[in-house]
């Protein structure tokens, strides 16, 4: 019979185990309040460089306002996402954001270059991760050569490759007509086929390196023993790496991925310098933009940014749901 049934008082082992949820309840405790601790101030600073201007953004795609007159704007309601104006004799028409064709083709040219992009840089992210993993002589040097794109500024890659693609005096068409490509110089960046491959391409130069320093850091983090066992078994190395070493970097290649998603989907600095003027490459972030500050249309462009954000959140919100994100550490 135990000490409990017979009234004995309770051992030293009885004690601790009693006390061993109290003391780990404390430990929790503590943490969670020195997370909020360090958190609070980056919470306080977001709200106050994100979140208002956010707020008002939002506020503003529901009145008049316009730049010459922001402090006298009026509330009007849904009218910028959704009006119908009745021309009194049995017709009308419907205006606003939602049924805008350029704000459609916008949204459109935003995630047409997202997915293209998003895709290439993926694949050759991984590519170049791979070979930046492997032994080699001068492999430091290599990493950091790699780089180089990700590192300079997207205005000057842009005004660089806006050179290099001229038309008239640009080195990429030379290139292509020397070695018999092309038999007249094309005008990447002007020419409706060609001008948002040209996006592309740049950003794919650019960018690529950004996912390949991801993707690099998930690799670093496999187990060596993995590729051991792998090799006295004598598996082939192909047969390794699809059942081996991407199921492991998956995460990896999944924040990746989400990343450089949110990024291009809010595209406008390259574009802007690029191809100015382009609708064939007009995206949300540059249709926003033109009507807040150039066409003085400030509450219409507060509404494209608005519907901007939705877009965005609502595609990241389903792109954790789909690839089951572990955003809160839950998995462990």
């Amino acid at each position: 019979m135990s000490n409990l049934s017979m009234g004995a008082p309770p051992t030293e082992k009885a004690i601790e185990a009693q006390e061993r949820p109290a003391t780990r309840s404390n430990l929790s405790r503590e943490r969670l309040r020195s997370a909020w601790l360090f958190l609070t101030p980056m919470i306080l600073v977001l709200a106050l460089v994100a979140g208002w201007p956010l707020i008002q953004t939002i506020y503003y795609s529901f009145t008049d306002a316009s730049l010459t007159d922001i402090d006298g704007a009026e509330w009007i309601g849904i009218r910028n996402y959704w009006e119908y104006v009745d021309y009194g004799d049995g017709e009308g028409e419907y205006f606003g954001l939602f049924f805008d064709d350029q704000w459609w083709n916008a949204v459109w040219n935003t995630v047409y270059y997202t997915v293209i992009s998003v895709s290439i840089e993926t694949v050759l992210g991984l590519v170049f991760a791979l070979v930046l993993n492997a032994e080699f002589r001068g492999r430091s040097i290599v990493r950091a050569a790699v780089l180089i794109p990700w590192a300079i500024p997207t205005i000057v890659s842009a005004k660089m490759w806006a050179w290099m693609m001229n038309d008239q005096f640009g080195i990429l068409n030379d290139m292509l007509m020397t070695v018999g490509l092309i038999s007249s110089p094309v005008a990447w960046t002007a020419n409706p086929e060609t001008a948002m491959w040209a996006v592309i391409m740049v950003d794919v130069w650019k960018t690529t390196p950004f996912m390949a320093l991801l993707i690099l850091a998930g690799l670093q983090m496999v187990p060596g023993d993995v590729y051991e066992a792998a090799k006295i078994d004598g598996i082939h190395p192909v047969k390794v790496f699809w059942k081996v070493t991407l199921p492991l970097i998956r995460p990896a290649i999944l924040v990746a991925v989400i990343f450089r998603a949110l990024d291009a989907l809010r595209i406008f600095d390259l574009i802007y310098v690029l191809t100015p003027n382009n609708t064939d490459t007009k995206t949300m972030s540059v249709f926003a933009q033109e009507n807040l500050f150039q066409f003085d249309k400030f509450a219409y462009g507060s509404a494209a940014s608005t519907f901007l954000f939705l877009v965005i959140a609502m595609i990241t919100l389903l792109y954790i749901k789909i690839a089951r994100l572990d955003l809160g550490g839950r998995g462990r």
